[in-house]
């Protein structure tokens, strides 16, 4: 039955947008047969859930979710440094887009897993999730430094690594929703800069013991510190609420939602841009004439920029609101694109500025992901409706990094340039579109959201 009490719903919109974290509830824009022309407002609530919002156990999962991150996101910032590697080793002979197909894999992999992994976590909980996956995960890496050739790179990274990392990477992401609400931004801001930070000791690590020890003990040394650090992650993660029994592995009612199907083209865009150009960073390097010591040092200083930016972006998030602080650095990074990457990406000094900038948008843009979107459901959906959205946006990072090498072989660095930029471009104009479903249909740029 629909209320169509004009003061009802006037109160009712007062309370969603003005005190959503005090009160649990979320305002929704639904919208209604195409024959009718007006719409309703349908509040759903967390049955005024009483987050911790802190205390030991609470932090003690941020800190776990932190140590797993570090492997598996830390991986996916280190492929830019592996492929320049195999570019001139054990790969040699094959093209810069066939062998970013083995990164692109387990990219894909690690997000399209998740409509998977996001139901059974909701069904069973985080432990024996990342008990298997991290098992499995720290294997790949093992069994990575044994390889020669392109099809067992393929199998150990792409395929083993890939799939294995979605079984800790997402109950991590998704489990942060029920210890934390008021201060969902910061806490996730918090545990996803231990991505950026694996995306800066890994490949440092890789260049200071590839020529000494060789490819099998520097793959080995990264193995043993991921052991440690899952092990870590799999004391601390705990969930909070209890398990909801069976449940549907796809969710096809968020496709529904227009919010939601903005909200995932946007990041699809993104996906593209991002995995693109942090991906080829070293492989943009060698093409304007720079040392390979020098692509280490910027996918680095990328990666150290990106933890500042997911910290900072997780407090000053909950503060402005998440679709606000995604909004504002991704219309920067657009613009430090086109201004700075573009004109002047051959300039080893405007290089390194721009990554550092670089990495503060995208740093923002991939930590605020599943925080955006645990603002559109309830947080029991936040496994479901996360693994409906990377079922789509999966399927940029799987063609990012082949696209990408190939148009740097094609038609130059400047033009590749110009692809990332004009893919952040649509991401944003989808963001804004996603951000004004939010408020029904209604511009108002000054409301926290």
């Amino acid at each position: 039955m629909v209320c169509r009490n004009p003061q009802f719903l006037k109160s009712r919109q007062e309370l969603a947008t003005d005190d959503l974290p005090k009160f649990s509830t979320q305002l929704q824009h639904v919208d209604t047969d195409s024959s009718q022309d007006d719409s309703i407002l349908a509040i759903k609530t967390d049955v005024f859930d009483d987050f911790p919002e802190g205390g030991l156990r609470a932090w003690l999962v941020v800190a776990g979710v932190f140590a797993s991150l570090t492997c598996t996101f830390g991986m996916q910032f280190t492929v830019g440094a592996l492929q320049s590697h195999w570019e001139t080793h054990q790969l040699q002979n094959y093209s810069s887009s066939t062998i970013g197909w083995i990164s692109s894999v387990y990219l894909y992999l690690n997000m399209v897993s998740a409509v998977q992994v996001g139901p059974m976590f909701d069904r069973y909980g985080p432990r024996w999730l990342m008990l298997i996956g991290s098992v499995l995960f720290t294997l790949s890496i093992f069994l990575l430094s044994l390889c020669e050739k392109y099809y067992q790179f393929m199998l150990c990274l792409g395929i083993l690594s890939g799939v294995s990392a979605a079984f800790v990477s997402n109950p991590c992401m998704v489990v942060l929703s029920h210890w934390f609400h008021r201060r969902r931004g910061m806490a996730t801001g918090i545990s996803m800069v231990g991505g950026s930070l694996g995306g800066v000791i890994f490949p440092m690590i890789l260049r200071a013991t590839l020529e000494p020890l060789g490819w099998v003990w520097s793959l080995r040394i990264i193995g043993f510190i991921f052991m440690g650090l899952l092990t870590i992650g799999n004391i601390c993660v705990r969930s909070r609420l209890p398990v909801k029994g069976q449940t549907a592995v796809f969710d096809f009612r968020c496709f529904r939602d227009t919010r939601f199907i903005w909200f995932t083209m946007a990041q699809f865009f993104a996906q593209i841009a991002l995995f693109a150009s942090m991906g080829l960073v070293p492989t943009y390097a060698l093409a304007q004439g720079f040392s390979s010591d020098t692509g280490f040092y910027l996918l680095a200083v990328y990666n150290g920029a990106a933890a500042v930016g997911r910290g900072l972006s997780g407090m000053v998030s909950d503060r402005f609101g998440r679709f606000n602080t995604m909004s504002a650095m991704m219309t920067t990074t657009m613009i430090f694109i086109f201004l700075l990457w573009c004109p002047f990406g051959n300039h080893l000094g405007v290089m390194y500025s721009f990554v550092v900038l670089m990495g503060l948008g995208t740093g923002t843009i991939l930590c605020l992901l599943p925080v955006c979107l645990s603002q559109m459901c309830k947080t029991e959906e936040v496994g479901l409706w996360l693994g409906s959205c990377y079922l789509v946006i999966s399927h940029g990072p799987l063609v990012a990094i082949p696209i990408g090498g190939q148009l740097l072989q094609a038609v130059g660095p400047t033009n590749l340039v110009v692809f990332i930029g004009g893919m952040i471009t649509i991401s944003l104009l989808c963001l804004l579109t996603a951000r004004w479903a939010c408020l029904g249909y209604h511009w108002k740029f000054q409301i926290k959201i």
